[in-house]
């Protein structure tokens, strides 16, 4: 009885009623969270994910999941027209493809084209909206340096001092109408570079715009180069030296970035096909055959044909006096012709081997008032030198730039939020 009696005790009681009513609230939580939880789970959509590989079309992924083709049609109208997608790109954009169910039609489709940009499409009663979602992305200004080492190249030495390859490229474009990068390159040269780095989440994914660069050449006809990123009202923007003169050249020694030489600017040069001396007027570069050929500079094309000695070439005349010429083209760019406009940098061809040709090369030359010029050292014109008003501006601009690079290179791990 004196256990009952206990079990029963005022104390007891309440520690059991306090345990019912735990149990009552445990279960009454679990129905409250576990049958939501089901309903996600029978309402979830089925996705799936397709990685763009090479040959792979809109089309063909859409019809595969069994989009009609007059959406097919008007989906890729929309990307076009209101999206600024006019293709797939393969190895970079992935798609989503989102349905109620497995029985159900694609009724959503997600296109992440680069880490900056998706675009999201959607289904509602049979017809299709598209938006472009803009994608969050913290931005710092920073400084990177380097010295290039016994046997370095200057794109090795960048990517190791922690510069983003697509950046590292950009300053190559625009050092590239000052610095041959296979012959001018030389151990001791050091370089700074003031960019934006374009993170998610802190990890850095690329960068953005290169502000200023300065690369000391220890070479007598180069000295110390520097240019800084100018824009004028309108938006229209430029590389300028430190004294407000435009740093970009009307054209490029080097066309095909990165490329190596085979064969200098030689008048006595014993040509390697016919066997006996013969001026060789240009500079040939190695390089692989397929390799995109870029106009050297703006201009109109005035040849574009095929002789026995040059193979496929294209001949562009410039401003002030100047031609380029582009020979042994495995082919020319489709649209591309005589009395075609072309920009600085727009693709006219691609590198092969025809012609008097002893393996795939580009034969680049560049004429000055009729006669042949070597591309290593002839001068160009400037191309976008700043009115009085601008200089004044520019130089306000430059001066805090130059505060820029001198705080971040006294504090190396320190950034600039943008």
């Amino acid at each position: 009885m004196l256990k009952s009696k206990n079990i029963f005790s005022k104390n007891n009681f309440m520690r059991i009623a306090i345990l019912i009513a735990c149990i009552i609230a445990v279960a009454a939580i679990a129905l409250i969270v576990i049958k939501p939880a089901r309903r996600i789970a029978t309402a979830a959509s089925v996705e799936t994910h397709i990685q763009v590989s090479a040959g792979d079309t809109l089309s063909g992924i859409l019809s595969s999941h069994n989009v009609s083709g007059a959406d097919i049609n008007l989906i890729a109208a929309m990307l076009k027209k209101d999206c600024g997608v006019s293709g797939l790109r393969a190895n970079s954009d992935i798609l989503v493809l989102q349905k109620k169910d497995n029985d159900a039609p694609v009724d959503k489709i997600i296109l992440s084209s680069g880490p900056w940009k998706r675009v999201e499409l959607n289904c509602n009663d049979g017809q299709w909206s598209a938006e472009v979602v803009s994608i969050a992305k913290d931005t710092r200004l920073v400084r990177r340096s380097g010295k290039i080492p016994q046997g370095g190249t200057f794109s090795q030495t960048a990517i190791e001092s922690n510069i983003p390859i697509g950046t590292v490229y950009d300053i190559i474009n625009y050092l590239a109408f000052e610095i041959d990068f296979e012959r001018d390159i030389q151990p001791g040269q050091e370089f700074a570079v003031l960019y934006e780095e374009n993170l998610i989440d802190g990890k850095v994914i690329d960068g953005g715009r290169v502000i200023a660069i300065s690369f000391d050449t220890h070479l007598d006809r180069r000295g110390k180069l520097k240019m800084y990123r100018f824009e004028k009202a309108g938006g229209k923007f430029g590389y300028y030296d430190e004294e407000g003169k435009g740093a970009i050249k009307s054209l490029k020694r080097t066309p095909i970035d990165g490329a190596s030489i085979s064969s200098k600017f030689n008048p006595n040069r014993k040509h390697p096909v016919l066997g006996f001396t013969r001026a060789h007027k240009g500079v040939d570069f190695r390089a692989a055959s397929g390799t995109k050929i870029p106009a050297a500079g703006a201009g109109r094309v005035v040849k574009r044909e095929y002789n026995s000695g040059y193979g496929n070439f294209v001949r562009i005349r410039h401003a002030n006096g100047f031609e380029t010429v582009y020979a042994h083209m495995s082919k020319f760019q489709a649209g591309v012709n005589v009395g075609t406009t072309v920009s600085q940098g727009q693709i006219i061809g691609y590198v092969g081997s025809t012609g008097l040709s002893t393996g795939p090369h580009l034969h680049y030359e560049i004429i000055k008032n009729g006669a042949h010029v070597n591309p290593m050292t002839v001068t160009f014109p400037r191309i976008d030198d700043l009115n009085a008003a601008e200089k004044t501006e520019f130089l306000k601009v430059r001066a805090r730039i130059d505060e820029a690079l001198t705080a971040l290179a006294n504090n190396p791990v320190l950034f600039i939020p943008m």
